[in-house]
């Protein structure tokens, strides 16, 4: 017994030195391009910069101008708006289409590649792709409303409209991926259990509502945590399709800084806007993984 309780601890060791080996490459990776970079635009944050040369140190500077700077909470609230149609919704849609492919469904495997395809595609090919659906001049789909007898539609030029656009690109694109995670969490879900439901006398939707919904909460809390983190950094698709215009109306916290860094060359500005975001990130993060209970539970 001694000796066996001796060898554990060799045994253990040379596990978790075989484990740090294994992991050491992604830890590089990871110091390299995503801590290292971080922690210099944290410094950068603190300095006033021109895009010429070495930035001079403005200490909080960067973050008081931040404050009383209209277009950013512009922009944030545009964030916040985008982050709050596209969220629920996308993941709403995801849900209903896995449960209907996960049920008897004709041709569901024909459904689900078509659905997965918008995964496969870039977001700037897929804002390439939307220019070709709204674009006001040439666009199918104001030909198709005019072909209907409809009124144009100022998808570019119009505030609310080049908002909506985006909105119904960015649906179609992330629609896919909500499903598929949904999917794989609904067929780990017993057979037995929707069928003693049924045999209790439960309607469709009583099924869907009380064993359905809670048995994918595990799925729910990372689509959650997914969703905002991605709609919080949307980028590609807003920058293609409407380059946050018209009038700042798809502005977003991710565009405004790209503006700033890259077009006005206030990189130290830029860093302090991204710095926030990351802190918005980081505290939405947090308030999830503490409050959310269903993670816990096995799908």
């Amino acid at each position: 017994m001694i000796r066996e309780s001796r060898r554990r601890p060799r045994t253990t060791r040379g596990e978790t030195l075989a484990a740090y080996g294994f992991l050491s490459p992604t830890f590089i990776l990871l110091g390299l391009f995503v801590l290292l970079p971080m922690a210099g635009a944290f410094v950068i944050s603190f300095q006033r910069t021109n895009g010429f040369g070495a930035g001079t140190f403005a200490g909080l500077a960067n973050y008081d101008t931040l404050i009383r700077d209209t277009l950013f909470w512009r922009s944030a609230l545009n964030t916040v708006l985008f982050t709050m149609l596209v969220t629920p919704l996308s993941m709403a849609l995801g849900l209903c289409i896995a449960v209907l492919l996960n049920s008897v469904l004709p041709a569901r495997g024909v459904f689900r590649s078509i659905l997965i395809i918008p995964m496969a595609v870039s977001g700037i090919a897929t804002a390439l792709i939307a220019t070709l659906i709204f674009d006001e001049n040439s666009g199918i789909l104001d030909k198709l409303l005019r072909f209907l007898g409809l009124p144009d539609v100022n998808w570019q030029s119009g505030g609310a409209a080049a908002f909506v656009s985006v909105v119904l690109v960015t649906l179609w694109w992330r629609v896919g991926f909500n499903m598929l995670i949904y999917l794989a969490g609904l067929q780990g879900i017993g057979e037995d259990v929707h069928e003693a439901a049924r045999l209790d006398g439960a309607s469709g939707f009583q099924r869907f509502r009380y064993i359905t919904v809670p048995l994918v909460g595990p799925s729910t809390f990372f689509l959650l945590i997914m969703n905002v983190i991605y709609s919080f950094q949307i980028f590609d698709i807003i920058f293609v399709l409407t380059g946050g215009g018209p009038r700042n109306a798809t502005s977003v916290l991710v565009t405004y800084a790209y503006d700033t860094g890259f077009v006005t060359r206030d990189q130290g500005y830029a860093a302090a806007i991204g710095m926030v975001l990351l802190l918005i990130m980081l505290g939405f993060t947090a308030i999830q993984w503490r409050t959310n209970k269903s993670r816990d539970l096995t799908g």
